[in-house]
């Protein structure tokens, strides 16, 4: 009763509830998801119709349950809506999804561009109305067996209106029965969910794990990848400098040829400005030079024999200076050695 008064609860009966459920189920498992790629490409929008009816003037009770479902696959697109009426909740009609939107209030848009438009894969449509079919087939066959009202044929929008069906009630013992297995059912839940959140922080781990490896053998591609291609980067400037390196070499060449030809010209310039005067005795300076020769040794010979002659001279007059100097300090010894001896007598 308390989930009834949420305003984001649709209140319906337990038995047109467990109805409901089961067929939506069958609905996802049988028929929408296998004709969907196992579900990849489908989206689902389920609501309320609401009417007149409220609880506590609050909450409104449904009219009916409806869903819509549209696979987006490409090449294999189709949209179908589904609606299960509260009063009579044992068929579920089929409707197109442009006809589900009028039947719902403010008319609104479920899918743009109405999940693909015309393009609707209808081999998929019928084999869907034909799980749905089997579907309502294994209700009925089950309310038979509950000593329910069997379920009707699939109806249309215009099949007449049946009476309300009136609800179930659940016996003593079943409740008893119910009272004893809820702590049991809350244990498996509680462990289900203990092995479900063990299970989303061991598949968290090795997922980080994955990721840090998947980081790391990046960081590492990476890093080899600029160090490629900086030594390509490298040769490729190398490689690129060798003509500009050569071109330079080449103009180096060319000008020290050019300078060597400018020498040559200055000279051959200056060899042509001398006068031929100097020229004429450039060239006879070599006989001058050989004829002169006789005359230059006599010149030396007698220079040599003059200088000799000096020496001589000059070495005989020392010496008889020198004896003269020698025989006058003796001369004048040898008297005062003579007069000192006079004396004594």
């Amino acid at each position: 009763v308390a989930t009834f008064a949420l305003t984001n609860a649709a209140p319906m009966s337990p038995s047109f509830r467990q109805r409901w459920y089961r067929n939506l189920n069958s609905l996802m498992e049988r028929a929408l998801s296998p004709q969907c790629a196992g579900g990849e490409d489908l989206y689902i929008v389920t609501g309320a119709v609401p009417s007149e009816r409220k609880l506590k003037d609050r909450v409104a009770v449904p009219a009916s349950v409806w869903l819509a479902a549209c696979c987006a696959a490409p090449g294999g697109g189709w949209a179908m809506g589904f609606v299960q009426h509260a009063r009579d909740g044992d068929v579920i009609e089929d409707v197109m999804v442009g006809e589900l939107e009028k039947l719902l209030p403010f008319k609104p848009r479920l899918f743009q561009g109405n999940c693909g438009g015309t393009e609707q894969d209808t081999e998929r449509m019928k084999k869907i109305l034909e799980v749905v079919n089997q579907v309502q087939d294994e209700e009925r066959a089950v309310q038979t067996k509950e000593g329910a009202r069997p379920l009707s044929s699939t109806k249309g929008p215009a099949s007449a209106p049946t009476p309300e069906p009136a609800e179930e009630r659940r016996s003593f013992l079943g409740k008893v029965m119910s009272f004893l297995a809820t702590p049991v059912i809350r244990l498996f839940q509680l462990l289900y969910y203990v092995a479900v959140g063990i299970l989303k922080n061991v598949m968290w781990v090795l997922w980080f794990l994955t990721k840090q490896v998947f980081n790391g053998v990046e960081s590492c591609l990476y890093r080899l990848g600029s160090a490629t291609m900086s030594y390509f980067l490298a040769i490729g400037e190398e490689l690129a400098s060798i003509p500009w390196k050569v071109l330079k070499v080449v103009v180096k060449i060319i000008r020290a040829i050019l300078r060597i030809l400018c020498c040559l010209l200055k000279a051959v310039c200056r060899v042509l400005g001398i006068p031929v005067r100097v020229l004429v005795d450039v060239a006879t300076f070599p006989m001058h030079t050989i004829g002169a020769a006789p005359i230059v040794c006599k010149d030396i010979a007698v220079g040599l024999g003059g200088a000799i002659s000096l020496l001589f001279d000059a070495a005989f007059g020392t010496m008889g200076s020198l004896f003269q100097v020698i025989f006058s300090i003796c001369k004048r010894i040898g008297y005062r050695v003579t007069f000192d001896n006079s004396g004594e007598l």
